[in-house]
């Protein structure tokens, strides 16, 4: 498994170590059951401090991702597998972005804009959907 982090970029390290592991969730490479490297050595191998791995590792366990084992280390669970049909669908969406003439550039973009407009899972705040729905009713 290969952790990526961007030292110069704007997300703290830590979250950049989760949002690589999330990604190889994602891409198939983690499936549940699977260990994650020690703390120490991801730490080791990307050289920073072990405690902003540690803190990675507890946003995953967190978020259900990961579960801590003492003697084991961090485990993949079974929250990895919506993940993994998630690059299903991305494929899709690519594939139909192809052939509406749609460029890579372009689709990321949109997917970038869409994603920042929708709130996150269990907010009450209107998307545009819901909005003029809303306004349809009064």
């Amino acid at each position: 498994m290969l952790i990526r982090i961007d030292p110069t970029g704007d997300a703290p390290i830590f979250a950049q170590v989760a949002a690589s592991v999330r990604a190889d969730a994602a891409a198939g490479r983690l499936r549940p059951g699977d260990r994650l490297p020690s703390a120490r050595d991801v730490a080791a191998s990307l050289g920073v401090n072990v405690h902003t791995v540690l803190h990675a590792y507890q946003d995953l366990r967190d978020h259900g991702l990961i579960e801590l084992r003492r003697g084991r280390g961090a485990v993949v669970t079974e929250a990895a597998l919506p993940l993994a049909t998630l690059r299903r669908d991305i494929l899709a969406l690519t594939a139909k972005a192809r052939t509406a003439g749609l460029s890579p550039a372009a689709l990321a973009a949109l997917v970038k804009e869409l994603a920042a407009e929708t709130p996150e899972a269990g907010s009450d705040a209107p998307t545009p959907d819901r909005k003029d729905r809303a306004d349809d009713a009064n």
